[in-house]
């Protein structure tokens, strides 16, 4: 493999087997032993989301409020920390890595967000700090030896609008950690995501050697348009239209896709991107009847397994070229 995950020109005849925040099917997301399991059980990738904190240290969380992922609640020293704040549009109550450093940060522990789906999981609460960036770029390196496979990076970058406007720029941050930790300059398979087209363009214009990937949702507009356009801000579906592929084309590498958009009857997303030489993912294939589409959900409630395989072969079927999965070994069984 030559660095940059997924840069061929052909799809893949299987898909690429991306470990969602690790193996969050079984620990909680983000976690150290969330990452390691993963590697363990085969994947090709793993996903990590990335914010900041007050002094630039990059932090592995879903979100910038990280209430319901560790026991920061815990923390009377914290409990003045407790605050709303608007993120991409949306009035959210909690605590922010962004009024944190890091050396507070680092006195935290994760906790599984989703106790009564993943009660398993939720055993696992409290015992691991949260990761930074560089120790995740490190963990990998190590698993890809240690497992004898290269293992690669999707980076997914997280509201990086709401950061800019508090003056911490994710740009200069993420380019700093990844050249001092070697996966700049293609040693390593790297792909970059974002909800926001800006900042995947700035990032490619630092050189860094990846390939860049457009995150697209069912619903809703993308933050950083809405931030520069207000209400003529284009909405997400517009990017999979033919007009809205044509003006990726050259833009990105690829697009990854809410699973709805495929499971739709009808839908030609993954064949109208390929045709523009655009790769094409999907997120998120999780086994819980909570999370299938209505029509693949069996009995037994929502942590239930529901007819997963049915609902991820309608996505195989597409051809697509990478799936996200929370069950690392459920994905490698079924897409390898």
């Amino acid at each position: 493999m030559n660095g940059v995950l997924y840069a061929e020109s052909v799809p893949r005849k299987s898909p690429l087997i991306i470990g969602h925040r690790g193996a969050p099917g079984y620990r909680p997301e983000h976690s150290r032993s969330s990452y390691e399991l993963a590697f363990a059980m085969g994947v090709d990738a793993v996903e990590p989301d990335v914010v900041a904190t007050s002094d630039g240290v990059l932090v592995i969380r879903h979100e910038n409020e990280i209430s319901g992922t560790t026991d920061v609640a815990e923390h009377p020293e914290f409990a003045d920390r407790r605050t709303t704040k608007s993120i991409d549009g949306e009035r959210l109550t909690g605590w922010f890595t962004d009024d944190f450093t890091w050396d507070e940060l680092a006195t935290l522990r994760t906790r599984e967000r989703l106790p009564r789906i993943r009660t398993s999981s939720a055993t696992f609460d409290d015992r691991q700090p949260i990761l930074r960036l560089p120790d995740l770029l490190a963990m990998i390196r190590e698993a890809s030896v240690e497992h004898g496979r290269e293992i690669g990076l999707v980076l997914e970058v997280k509201h990086a609008t709401y950061f800019a406007s508090i003056g911490l720029d994710l740009v200069p941050l993420i380019e700093r950690d990844l050249r001092a930790e070697g996966w700049a300059a293609g040693e390593l398979p790297l792909v970059i995501e974002s909800f926001e087209q800006t900042v995947l363009m700035r990032l490619r214009r630092t050189g860094i050697a990846a390939s860049f990937v457009y995150l697209i949702e069912a619903s809703g507009r993308p933050f950083d348009l809405v931030d520069r356009l207000g209400p003529d801000a284009p909405e997400y579906a517009s990017f999979v239209t033919a007009a809205g592929l044509d003006s990726l084309q050259g833009a990105v590498d690829g697009i990854s896709v809410n699973k709805r958009m495929l499971l739709d009857p009808g839908s030609t997303i993954v064949a109208d991107a390929h045709a523009r030489g655009l790769r094409v993912f999907t997120w998120t294939c999780r086994p819980e009847n909570q999370f299938l589409s209505a029509r693949f959900r069996t009995a037994g409630g929502k942590a239930a397994f529901g007819d997963y395989e049915a609902e991820w072969r309608v996505l195989a079927d597409t051809g697509l070229d990478g799936v996200f999965v929370d069950h690392a070994d459920l994905g490698v069984a079924f897409f390898r």
